[in-house]
C-alpha cells in the first residue's frame, strides 16, 4: 500500500472512530437526560391513591370500558387470565376475548369453563378483518365475550374486538398476561380527569416469570430463577420506569405496550384501527394518533401511568427471546419507515421532534454503529490506528454509562412501585444491571441487526412464540 493510500485510509478509519465514539456519546447523554426527566416527573407527581379512594371517586364517573384479549393458542394460560380480568375492580366492563384461528383446545376450554352459548349477531363495524365465524357470550358471566374468527394476527383480531366493543373505552391487553385487580381504575383515571382530549394511556409491564399466581393474580413477587428471564426484568424497568416516564413528560409518548394499554374507541376508529401490516401494531397505532391529530389541529394527551401494571411472561431460552426482539426491531422499523415523515419535523410537535428522533438513532442508527464500534475498535487498535488510552476511553464511556442508567432505572422503580419487597431482590437485580453490559447488551445489539436484515429482506408475519402455564401458588 503506497503512502498517500495509506494515509487516506488511516484518515478515514480515524473519521470512522470518532464517529462511534460521537454516536455513542450522543446515545448514552440521550438515556442520562430520560433518566433524570423520569426522576423529575417521579418528584413531582401527585402520589398515588390508594384503591378505595380511587374507586369512590371514579364509581360514577368512569366510562363504560371492554377489555379486548386476542387469543391464539393460550389453551395453557387463557382460563387464568379471564377469570383475572372477570375479577378486576371496575364499576362498568365486559371482557371480549378474540380466538384467533387457535389450532390448540383455546376455544374448547373457553366453552367449557365458562359455559358460553352462540350469539346471533356478528361483529358489525367500520374496520376491517377476517371473517367471523362466530360471537358466545357466558352464560354464567354475561359480561364475557368471546370471537371465534379465522387467524388474521393480533392486530385483525383486536380490530374485529373494537368493532364489537360497546365500551367508551378500550383495554388491549394480551392473554398470557395477568392484571392487577386495580389496574383499569388506575389507567382510567387520566380518561377522567383529561376529558375528551385523552385518547389513549399506558402502564406498566412487570416480568411474571417465578412469581406464583393463585385466582389469576400474582400472590407474591419473587424473581425468575433464570438468568435470561432476570435480564429481561431489568430491561422492562428502563424500558417502564425510566423512558416511557421521561417521554410522557416531554409528550412525546410513542408507544404503548400491546399488553396493557386503554384507549378511546372513537379516536381508533377515526384513525382506522390496528394496522395489519406491520408486527409493530402497537408502536404504529401511537404515531397514526400523534399523526391525525397533529395534522388536523386537534388538542389531545397521550398518556403513560406507572401505577397499573400488567404481569407477563417472557421467554426463557434464547432461540425465543431471538425470535421476539428480532419482531420488536422489525416492527419498530415498519413503524419508522411509515411514518418517516414526523421524524424530526415541530409540526408534529414533541413527538416528532424528540419521540421519532430519538427512536431513530436508538434504533435505526445506533445498532450499526455500536456493532461498528465492536468490531472496529480492536481492529483499529491492534494496527496502531488509535491509541490505547482512545480504545479504553470507549470502553469506559460504553459500559459505564450502560451500568448507571440499569442501575438508576431500578433505583427509580424502588422509588415508585416497591413491588419488590426483599432488599435480596434489589441487591440480584442491581448486580444484573451490571452484568447486562458485558455480552447480553451485544447480543441485544445483534439481534436488533438482524431485525434490520428481516426488515430489509420484506420478512412478514409473527412467528410462533412458545406458551407455558403460570407457576401455581
Amino acid at each position: 500500500m503506497t503512502a498517500p493510500v495509506w494515509t487516506a485510509f488511516l484518515l478515514l478509519a480515524q473519521l470512522l472512530a470518532m464517529l462511534v465514539l460521537a454516536v455513542g456519546i450522543v446515545q448514552n447523554l440521550l438515556y442520562f437526560a430520560l433518566m433524570l426527566t423520569a426522576l423529575w416527573a417521579m418528584v413531582t407527581r401527585p402520589p398515588a391513591r390508594r384503591t378505595r379512594a380511587l374507586w369512590t371517586g371514579l364509581v360514577d364517573a368512569a366510562p363504560p370500558l371492554s377489555v379486548i384479549v386476542p387469543a391464539y393458542d393460550e389453551e395453557l394460560t387463557i382460563e387464568e387470565s379471564v377469570r383475572a380480568l372477570l375479577a378486576l375492580q371496575y364499576p362498568d366492563f365486559e371482557v371480549i376475548v378474540v380466538n384467533d384461528g387457535s389450532r390448540d383446545g383455546t376455544l374448547e376450554r373457553l366453552k367449557e369453563r365458562f359455559a358460553l352459548e352462540p350469539e346471533a349477531t356478528l361483529p358489525a363495524g367500520p374496520l376491517a378483518h377476517v371473517p367471523c365465524r362466530a360471537v358466545y357470550r357466558s352464560a354464567a358471566v354475561p359480561a364475557l365475550r368471546v370471537i371465534d374468527k379465522e387467524n388474521g394476527g393480533k392486530a385483525d383480531a383486536l380490530n374485529a374486538g373494537i368493532n364489537l366493543a360497546e365500551g367508551e373505552l378500550f383495554c388491549a391487553a394480551d392473554a398470557d398476561s395477568l392484571l392487577e385487580a386495580d389496574s383499569l381504575l388506575r389507567a382510567v383515571q387520566p380518561f377522567v380527569e383529561g376529558g375528551e382530549e385523552t385518547i389513549a394511556v399506558g402502564g406498566t409491564v412487570r416480568v411474571a416469570n417465578g412469581c406464583p399466581v393463585r385466582g389469576g393474580r400474582v400472590v407474591e413477587v419473587r424473581l425468575p430463577t433464570r438468568f435470561l428471564a432476570l435480564l429481561q426484568t431489568v430491561e422492562y424497568m428502563r424500558a417502564f420506569t425510566m423512558a416511557r416516564l421521561a417521554f410522557e413528560r416531554f409528550g412525546a409518548l410513542f408507544i404503548i405496550s400491546g399488553a396493557f394499554g386503554i384507549f378511546r374507541r372513537q379516536a381508533v376508529l377515526e384513525v382506522g384501527g390496528y394496522s395489519t401490516a406491520t408486527v409493530g401494531e402497537d408502536l404504529e397505532l401511537v404515531l397514526r394518533l400523534h399523526r391525525f391529530m397533529r395534522e388536523r389541529g386537534r388538542r389531545y394527551a397521550i398518556r403513560f401511568v406507572p401505577e397499573p401494571v400488567c404481569w407477563t411472561q417472557v421467554p426463557e431460552n434464547l432461540a425465543a427471546l431471538a425470535r421476539q426482539r428480532i419482531r420488536w426491531h422489525r416492527g419498530a422499523l415498519e413503524s419508522l419507515a411509515a411514518h418517516r415523515r414526523m421524524i424530526g419535523r415541530r409540526r408534529y410537535g414533541a413527538a416528532g421532534w424528540l419521540g421519532l428522533t430519538s427512536l431513530a438513532l436508538l434504533d435505526v442508527v445506533a445498532p450499526a454503529v455500536e456493532a461498528a464500534g465492536y468490531l472496529l475498535m480492536p481492529v483499529l487498535w491492534a494496527l496502531g490506528m488509535i491509541d490505547t488510552s482512545f480504545l479504553l476511553a470507549w470502553l469506559a464511556l460504553t459500559f459505564a454509562f450502560g451500568v448507571i442508567v440499569s442501575v438508576g432505572a431500578l433505583v427509580l422503580e424502588e422509588m415508585e412501585l416497591r413491588r419488590f419487597p426483599r432488599a435480596g431482590h434489589l441487591a440480584i437485580l442491581a448486580l444484573v444491571a451490571i452484568l447486562e453490559n458485558f455480552g447480553y447488551r451485544q447480543l441485544a445489539n445483534l439481534w436488533r441487526i438482524a431485525g434490520h436484515l428481516a426488515w430489509l429482506r420484506g420478512m412478514r408475519g409473527w412467528g410462533r412464540q412458545p406458551r407455558r402455564a403460570f407457576v401455581r401458588a
